[in-house]
C-alpha cells in the first residue's frame, strides 16, 4: 500500500470537478478522494477550498441554461484525504 500512496500526487488547496475549470486536476482526480465537511463525509462535493473553508455542492436537480448544475457555496472546515 505504501507504493500506491508514494504515487499520488499532493492533494491541492482548491480542487474542481469540472474540467473547464482553471482549478481542475485530471492526475488528483484519477485517484478516489475523500471530502469531509464539518465532521461530515460528503458525497456530492463538485469543488473545494481548503484555505477558505468552503465547498460548492449542485442546488437540487436545479440546472443552468447549459444543462449543468447550478452550485451552492457552503462555509465550514473543509477536509480532504485519500480513500
Amino acid at each position: 500500500m505504501s507504493d500506491n500512496h508514494a504515487e499520488r500526487p499532493a492533494l491541492p488547496d482548491h480542487l474542481a470537478v469540472d474540467p473547464r475549470s482553471p482549478h481542475h486536476d485530471r492526475a488528483v482526480l484519477a485517484h478516489d478522494i475523500g471530502i469531509r465537511f464539518n465532521d461530515k463525509e460528503r458525497h456530492d462535493v463538485e469543488e473545494y477550498c481548503i484555505s477558505e473553508g468552503w465547498v460548492k455542492v449542485a442546488a437540487g436537480k436545479t440546472v443552468d441554461r447549459k444543462g449543468r448544475p447550478l452550485l451552492i457555496k457552503l462555509k465550514g472546515k473543509v477536509e480532504v484525504f485519500y480513500r
